[in-house]
């Protein structure tokens, strides 16, 4: 169940991130995917167009206002923050009117589904938008 509160959910999304800091990779990646789906879904949120303009993680969390691409990028904060060496070359990417999160090379690919993380292999689809985990440390460095 999702938290109600800006500081309920400031609390588990700190617990999820404490938590996957020990899990190996794919328990990991598959935590931070089922807590993110748990979010209230709204069709439009954010837009590509505005990165310059996007919140924060915690100002994210406050709207608590969750497109796919806004949910995209928890998925991402959440991995950038958790400064794994075995996770450093996350991405997000819009692909047709997907916005996944590609993470280990792409072998792992979130935002797709709450259950699965596998790669869906989006091969022939062309990227139109992306921002890679170094840059989300520039912008909340």
């Amino acid at each position: 169940m999702w938290p109600h509160t800006f500081a309920e959910r400031l609390e588990s999304w700190t617990q999820l991130r404490t938590q996957a800091s020990t899990l190996d990779v794919e328990s990991a990646l598959r935590q931070i995917n089922a807590w993110w789906f748990q979010t209230p879904w709204r069709a439009y949120h954010l837009h590509w167009d505005d990165r310059a303009t996007w919140p924060d993680p915690w100002q994210l969390l406050s709207d608590n206002l969750y497109c796919p691409l806004a949910r995209g990028l928890g998925i991402l904060y959440t991995i950038t923050l958790l400064d794994r060496q075995d996770l450093q070359d996350a991405v997000l990417i819009e692909v047709d009117s997907d916005n996944l999160v590609q993470v280990a090379k792409k072998k792992y690919i979130l935002n797709w589904d709450s259950d699965i993380i596998v790669n869906i292999n989006p091969t022939g689809s062309k990227t139109r938008h992306s921002i890679t985990q170094e840059q989300i440390k520039q912008q909340i460095g």
